[in-house]
């Protein structure tokens, strides 16, 4: 069979034995195990404790929870029974009391033989009490969806009907509603034509589809408002200044249900249920999906997720930990090679999984290099590794690692990305000058946070001055505000440069009030690739279609007395690296734990919100406080992870732990980034990649010039650096990047390279098993198994010796082994 045939026979085989592992995976993660015996239930408690119905607040949902003997708590909200003393002054409607007149009353709740009382108290319920535009009608819009960008929220509107995005802005509302359209919106004078009820009930056609039912409270409230000729509300009504969450955390089993008690707080101390009318969203529908009434019910994966509660622009969020059913008692004592160990253990533990073995050394080997340095270990560094007796051989090897110059290459690479280094925005001359500059500060490993400082403050010539060249990157005080704010502290304000962000906290005033910093910052052309960049002094930033003004300070933090005598860049920087700030070092150490281990504690690495906590935040804790420790030595930190046992274990999960995906109880795969891959196959044939205008030998790893033509690195991934998103660089597979693998120029004529490394081997008269073994070791990094000796005898007994070599080596680099880190 000739060797066309042969590679196409291998991938199709490897494709069908890896779409058959895939499906057995699936299906072995959707089963699910036996639910543990509950213990009996011995108390039962309610919230709220202190039920208060009034004019405000005409709606109550009930949270009831079960706490059994050894200590659970368990939602038995919808299996409790429910019973008023006095029904004319509440009813209940499932889970929710509804006020009817004022009054007090007792309502008894039973479940799981259990009983528990609570007085429940009605005050002020008068219709007669005006509805408040923003308080109350606006909240309905947002919860219907009819403000969203989808609908009536999308910057031209919706068939003439535009709300500002999610009712950002309750005064243009109010006149879009009231009185454009003629009027047709609302009739004061037959409130049950108003476009208002007639299209979201479905009296009328409407693209939306039927949002309110005629007899919800909604209809009724919107109704009521009408009536009263539509007030605006009072301008000195309580304003909305918190929300709360109930539970804040659960541990669920399999299966199981948990209610969400939502109440937003305000300014004048009260208090108002808004389950009903708050937003939810979850970020792990496997482990656990939320309906719109804030039910969470469990899946049969075990895992965790962060379920996401807004109220018109304030957030919270509730953890969801689903343990794996029927884990290990007692949970043994596991082997720790240092403290980040103890802190996986401990989550491992909780979650009932255990961790997979610890890799082998020529698994070790590899996965180490490709991680610190974005290369492959050479044959010889692998035989000579796993010669070494030595038991201290894996920390000794990590401190060579670093101590390599191929660390500064590969780190600057990736910093590269995420500061914007882009030569069609910066030019040559400043591009190369930023990459030059931040490859000096990983080759002396400067602390994190001097060089940020540096950046940050950054002034003078930008063909001299490297780091000035950021300022060239983005240029605008927003575009800086936002560059600046997800590559440091990986927060994301971009949502709130035009209204409240939908997922966070942050207002348009505190985007304003980070982009303050960098208004005043000049940038003056010297030659045609040169500019002086300087800032002329503080000043105010205006937000934009507004007539405020508002000061320059961090997120979180207040106004600097020093804004006036300094550049406010120094402020910012001073803020931005301080010991105490929030997510400055936790953003640093969540990348370097995704880098080594796959996933990020917090994921997506760059994305700390609030509502997207960490999976082991004492861990993350850990490793921020260390860094902090350290003086901010990112080298510390990594040796600190890749010492560690967790960083070290298999990636082959067992029977036990294969459900896993957040915990690391297992190493996660992942695949070689573009550069790292592209340097890999150059260093496995032995011929490197010739770069136009580039000295002979650069590897891919060294390019400071990201849009030097190279099909292959843009259909693996290199991104475009027009953006601080770590998301920008593609790793997904693609069938693009098979195809070009199976029949690459680049590829294919390297393997038949007459200096290449099948050449060489043919050349010096290397034996069938001795050609084998160098190619498994210079590309897969390991010795071959019987498999791949058996695959190379056939191709040996049926090709020429180089031939058969040849056809070797491409299977070994089309391989799942070799295009990905295990």
């Amino acid at each position: 069979m000739g060797w066309i045939l042969w590679r196409l026979l291998l991938v199709t085989v490897c494709l069908a034995v890896a779409t058959r592992g895939s499906a057995e995976e699936s299906a072995q993660s959707v089963a699910s195990s036996p639910a543990a015996a509950t213990p009996a239930v011995v108390a039962l408690t309610i919230e709220p404790a202190d039920i208060v119905l009034h004019a405000a607040s005409r709606q109550q949902q009930i949270l009831v929870t079960a706490r059994t003997a050894d200590g659970r708590l368990i939602d038995v909200t919808r299996q409790a029974s429910f019973s008023l003393a006095d029904n004319n002054v509440a009813r209940v409607a499932g889970t929710t009391l509804i006020p009817l007149h004022d009054g007090v009353t007792q309502l008894t709740i039973s479940a799981a033989g259990q009983s528990i009382q609570t007085a429940v108290r009605v005050r002020n319920i008068d219709d007669s009490v005006p509805v408040h535009f923003a308080l109350d009608v606006v909240p309905i819009l947002t919860k219907q969806g009819c403000n969203s960008g989808g609908c009536h929220g999308r910057a031209s509107g919706q068939n003439g009907f535009k709300l500002s995005v999610f009712g950002y802005d309750p005064i243009a509302d109010y006149d879009a509603i009231v009185k454009q359209a003629r009027g047709r919106r609302v009739f004061l004078s037959s409130t049950g034509r108003s476009l208002m009820l007639t299209k979201p009930s479905g009296g009328v056609p409407h693209g939306g589809g039927i949002r309110l039912a005629k007899d919800s409270p909604d209809f009724e409230l919107l109704a009521r408002w009408i009536d009263q000729g539509m007030p605006v509300g009072d301008e000195q009504a309580p304003r909305l200044v918190g929300l709360r969450v109930s539970p804040t955390e659960r541990e669920l089993a399999a299966g199981a249900e948990q209610q969400i008690l939502a109440t937003a707080v305000y300014s004048d101390g009260s208090l108002r249920d808004v389950s009903s009318a708050a937003l939810y969203s979850g970020n792990a529908p496997h482990v656990a999906e939320v309906d719109a009434r804030g039910l969470i019910r469990c899946g049969q994966r075990p895992g965790e997720a962060a379920i996401t509660v807004n109220y018109m622009g304030q957030v919270a969020a509730v953890q969801v930990v689903s343990p794996r059913a029927g884990g290990p008692n007692p949970y043994p004592d596991l082997p720790i090679q240092n403290e980040v160990d103890a802190f996986v253990w401990a989550k491992l533990k909780k979650m009932g999984l255990l961790p997979s073995e610890l890799a082998d050394d020529e698994t070790f080997l590899r996965r180490s290099t490709l991680d610190c340095l974005g290369s492959l270990p050479t044959p010889q560094e692998l035989r000579e590794f796993l010669a070494d007796p030595a038991p201290d051989k894996r920390a000794k090897w990590i401190d060579r690692l670093l101590a390599r110059d191929e660390y500064a290459d590969y780190w600057t690479l990736k910093w590269a990305d995420i500061l914007l280094v882009d030569r069609e925005k910066l030019g040559e001359r400043g591009a190369y000058e930023l990459y030059r500059w931040l490859r000096a500060q990983f080759a002396t490993n400067r602390p994190y946070d001097a060089w940020v400082r540096e950046l940050i403050t950054a002034a003078g010539d930008s063909g001299k001055q490297g780091p000035v060249n950021f300022y060239r990157a983005a240029e605008t005080p927003d575009a800086l505000a936002r560059t600046v704010s997800q590559a440091f502290l990986g927060v994301r304000v971009e949502c709130a440069q035009c209204h409240h962000h939908p997922f966070e906290k942050w207002s348009q005033e505190d985007y304003y009030s980070l982009a303050g910093f960098f208004n005043g910052l000049e940038r003056k052309p010297l030659t045609k690739d040169r500019v002086l960049v300087y800032h002329a002094g503080y000043r105010e930033m205006p937000i934009p279609d507004s007539s405020l003004k508002v000061p320059a300070k961090g997120l979180d933090a207040p106004v600097s007395p020093r804004l006036m005598t300094a550049d406010p860049r120094l402020v910012l920087a001073e803020w931005l690296t301080a010991a105490d700030n929030p997510w400055f070092a936790r953003l640093a150490v969540n990348r370097l734990w995704k880098n080594y281990l796959g996933r990020g504690l917090v994921e997506s690495e760059d994305d700390l919100r609030s509502t997207n906590p960490p999976t082991n935040p004492p861990l993350l804790d850990f490793l921020a406080r260390r860094f902090v420790e350290s003086h901010f030595d990112l080298k510390a930190v990594m040796r600190l992870i890749m010492n560690s046992r967790t960083y070290q274990l298999s990636s082959e999960p067992t029977a036990d732990n294969r459900e896993d995906e957040q915990n690391f109880s297992f190493y996660y795969v992942k695949r070689l980034p573009a550069e790292a891959l592209l340097d890999a196959i150059s260093a496995a044939t032995q011929v490197p990649e010739q770069f136009p205008g580039r000295p002979a030998g650069t590897r891919a790893i060294q390019l400071w010039d990201n849009r030097l033509p190279s099909y292959f690195l843009e259909i693996f991934g290199r991104p475009e650096r027009t953006s601080p998103c770590e998301c920008a660089r593609s790793s997904d597979p693609t069938m693009a990047q098979t195809l070009h693998l199976m029949n690459a120029p680049e590829v294919e004529s390297r393997i038949r390279h007459a200096d290449g490394r099948v050449a060489r081997l043919i050349d010096s008269g290397a034996s069938e098993s001795q050609i084998v073994d160098e190619l498994c070791l210079a590309t897969i990094g390991r010795r071959p198994s019987e498999k791949h000796k058996a695959t190379a005898h056939k191709l040996f007994a049926s090709s020429a010796r180089r031939e058969a070599a040849e056809d070797f080596l491409w299977t070994l680099l089309n391989s799942y082994d070799f295009l990905f880190v295990k």
